[in-house]
């Protein structure tokens, strides 16, 4: 694919001498002038780039990144992973973990190479382009799924390039510990990330915020502030209002983003994700958090994925439901599961598949999800 076109829109965006682009999923691109952004009269902000949230939990919102979201988040980044250099694009150009690749690889003054994502992602794929690498330094960025496939009975060249990454970033959704530690144990360094469209991608690395960034938890909600924090959603000022709020702090005034996601910080002030807030399934009035069944099942010995959701239950209002990417039978699931769950946390429905059904950007197709198991639930 030529990308030439595109770096050269993005470059004069993230330069104040060109109008945002909004990139399609075919890689196509359209540029908005500022004036059609809705930015407030008299505004100084500069949207570089107009993304789209995933979608994932429902319908797809267009983010406004500006130059300065964007600068201070590839900032943060080489800082974090301790200096700049060629970037891998693994993933769709139109969500903001694709975008930031490229982003990142303007700022640096870097070229980076586009996996052909045509046929899929596939471990061939992605190391036929990782040989394409020329620069000393290497990064890509994945999700879970990515990894996990190429983590699956890889081969020695897939594993090589793999290795030659100064840092692989991860996000996108949970990560499991078994395949973190599968990743470390073959040598790679692996960086989970946690953020999203509104923080222009990534903004906590191994649960510590990058440079400028704030993070709180409020009513255990996960808040982001500072210059990383996107201007707001086009077309959409009531949502903007809902989630972006200007406080004063030190007599600056900080931007923040109140995510739909639940979270604490450990003993050491790293953040632990524990799921989104609308995850939370009350079965026979019991409230169960998706996020914890999710963990308790990552800790069983065979499973690659797990992605866990509340589905209709007549008995018991809702219940829990789960599909699992693992070799195992069910019965086999449960009592290993036991071992880490209490019995209401355990899921009476269980579909095995194997993979997930993903979005266009890698992340888990919860609709999809949510479908297959409702269906099998209804049908025990």
């Amino acid at each position: 694919m030529n990308i030439e076109p595109l770096l050269k829109a993005l470059s004069e965006a993230l330069s104040g001498e060109g109008p945002a682009v909004q990139i399609a999923p075919d890689g196509s691109f359209e540029l908005i002038e500022q004036s059609a952004l809705g930015l407030p009269a008299g505004s100084e902000t500069e949207i570089a780039a107009v993304v789209l949230t995933s979608g994932s939990t429902g319908t797809p919102k267009r983010t406004l990144l500006s130059v300065e979201a964007l600068a201070a988040s590839s900032v943060g980044t080489a800082m974090a992973l301790q200096g700049e250099g060629q970037w891998l694009l693994a993933l769709p150009m139109n969500y903001v973990a694709g975008l930031q690749v490229l982003v990142r690889s303007l700022f640096a003054g870097t070229r980076p190479w586009a996996m052909d994502l045509s046929g899929g992602f596939t471990p061939e794929a992605f190391t036929e382009a990782a040989l394409e690498l020329t620069d000393n330094t290497r990064f890509t960025s994945l999700v879970p799924t990515q990894l996990s496939r190429l983590l699956t009975n890889p081969s020695a060249e897939t594993l090589t390039v793999l290795r030659r990454f100064n840092a692989i970033l991860l996000g996108g959704g949970p990560v499991n510990p078994a395949l973190l530690e599968a990743a470390r144990g073959a040598g790679l360094n692996v960086v989970t990330t946690y953020g999203m469209s509104e923080t222009c991608g990534g903004a906590v690395y191994n649960g510590v915020p990058l440079d400028g960034v704030e993070l709180a938890i409020r009513d255990g909600r996960i808040w982001l502030g500072g210059p990383v924090v996107a201007a707001g959603y086009l077309g959409d000022t009531q949502l903007t209002d809902e989630h972006f709020v200007e406080e004063e702090h030190d007599g600056e005034l900080v931007r923040w983003y109140a995510s739909g996601d639940l979270g604490e910080l450990d003993s050491e002030g790293r953040l632990r994700v524990l799921g989104r807030a609308d995850d939370v399934i009350i079965t026979g009035g019991l409230k169960v958090s998706a996020g914890a069944v999710t963990d308790g099942l990552h800790k069983v010995p065979g499973v690659r994925e797990a992605f866990v959701v509340p589905v209709p239950s007549e008995e018991w209002g809702q219940q829990v439901a789960a599909m699992v990417v693992s070799a195992l039978a069910e019965a086999e699931l449960l009592a290993a599961a036991s071992e880490h769950l209490e019995a209401h946390l355990l899921p009476k429905t269980v579909v095995f598949v194997s993979e997930l059904p993903l979005l266009p950007n890698g992340k888990p197709d919860r609709t999809a999800i949510l479908a297959t198991l409702a269906h099998a639930a209804h049908s025990h």
